[in-house]
């Protein structure tokens, strides 16, 4: 029998609870809703991927523990994808790193290069595994937001380096961005590379959407800009640009003091994971340009759908530059607590949507936003939308 003295989940972690995309999950389960909330497509990749893990399977490829580091395979194919389309040059053997997921990478860098006490500069709203792996690193956060400007959501430099201080150890970086669908620009990207280098930091950067950016937007990875490479850990995925969520292929490139570093957290987390999915993304990321061009275009059309029905239901629209999110303002609508608005959405609308407060530190700041997700068929999008048109009735 414990004491009730004493809390059983330490202070570090002692701020989350249940992650609200469980809660909003489960609403739509119990309500019937079309769940717009969490962002998994609801139809699986490439047929011949699929196989490709289903062959590995066969072939007793991945069924054992595979290299700690990944298998060869895979370390070559992304180190190759890097190379092809940024000019990256990477060595497989030591500077790519196989990883449960991008959320594994995540953590796994933040708990090998944080030290207790250091600073972390995150753009907010974030992810909200960020702040998580912040604390169990024992780490303090620096949200810096970024705001509404012209449509969009933009950073707003003068910010980011105020709140670089002595203490500062590294910055969190997610572009493309969830939840905002902003997509950081080379003028952007350069302040921020040069700040970097200034203030000798390290930098996190998350790239997951990095194959989902629409109309003029282009990606463009921090490490490929100058004094960079060697002070960059680029976080992939295999999730989000091949439909496979499930198998939860991640994988981080860096210099290879810094692969080190991340690995030896990373050993004692997972250790290793998803064996045959390995392959079968190796597979996946050699792809000719005509399928990501295809998948890119696929998920513009459906974001339109959605963009539509949103702006005809009465929400203020962010149309998202990448990403396979919108995030909408719920004042239009008469309404600004996104909580209240997501927990009654699946009765008044039959639709499931998650509010963008948490991702906030500032819980007000994104109090009137809300989140909703494209990655599903046309069909399901047409009829979340039709749906929705009952909140401008």
């Amino acid at each position: 029998m414990t004491s009730s003295a004493r809390p059983l989940l330490n202070r570090r972690l002692a701020e989350f609870g249940t992650t609200i995309f469980a809660e909003m999950s489960a609403l739509a389960v119990a309500t019937g809703a079309i769940n717009l909330g969490q962002g998994f497509p609801d139809t699986d990749g490439p047929e011949a991927i699929r196989e490709a893990a289903v062959r590995a399977l066969r072939d007793g490829r991945g069924n054992q523990y595979p290299p700690g580091p990944g298998v060869p395979e895979l370390r070559t194919a992304v180190a190759a994808h890097q190379l092809r389309r940024y000019g990256l040059s990477y060595d497989p053997d030591t500077e790519v790193l196989v990883t449960a997921g991008a959320t594994e990478a995540i953590a796994a860098a933040l708990l090998a290069l944080v030290e207790p006490g250091d600073e972390v500069v995150a753009l907010e709203p974030y992810y909200d595994s960020y702040a998580a792996c912040i604390a169990m690193a024992g780490g303090r956060r620096v949200p810096v937001t970024l705001r509404p400007h012209e449509g969009a959501f933009r950073l707003d430099l003068d910010e980011l380096r105020a709140a670089v201080t002595d203490r500062t150890r590294l910055l969190l970086l997610n572009t493309p961005h969830n939840p905002t669908g902003a997509v950081l620009t080379r003028a952007e990207l350069t302040a921020v590379a040069e700040l970097a280098v200034e203030r000798d930091l390290l930098v996190v950067t998350d790239e997951v959407y990095e194959h989902l950016v629409f109309d003029d937007a282009e990606h463009i990875p921090l490490a490929t800009l100058p004094g960079m490479r060697d002070r960059t850990v680029t976080v992939g995925s295999a999730g989000k640009t091949f439909s496979f969520t499930g198998w939860k292929v991640g994988w981080i490139t860096a210099a290879p003091g810094l692969v080190t570093a991340v690995r030896s957290a990373k050993q004692f987390l997972t250790y290793v994971a998803s064996g045959p999915f390995q392959y079968a993304v190796a597979e996946a990321l050699a792809l000719p340009e005509s399928y990501f061009a295809a998948f890119r275009e696929d998920m513009r059309a459906r974001r339109e759908v959605l963009a539509a029905g949103l702006a005809e239901a009465g929400f203020g629209v962010f149309k998202p530059a990448g990403t396979y999110f919108i995030t909408t303002d719920i004042r239009p609508l008469g309404e600004s607590d996104g909580f209240a608005f997501c927990r009654s959405l699946p009765e008044r609308a039959g639709v499931v949507a998650i509010p963008n407060a948490v991702f906030y530190d500032h819980r007000t700041e994104g109090a009137p936003y809300v989140r909703f997700a494209f990655c599903k068929q046309i069909p399901v999008l047409e009829e979340a939308a039709s749906r929705l048109k009952a909140l401008a009735g």
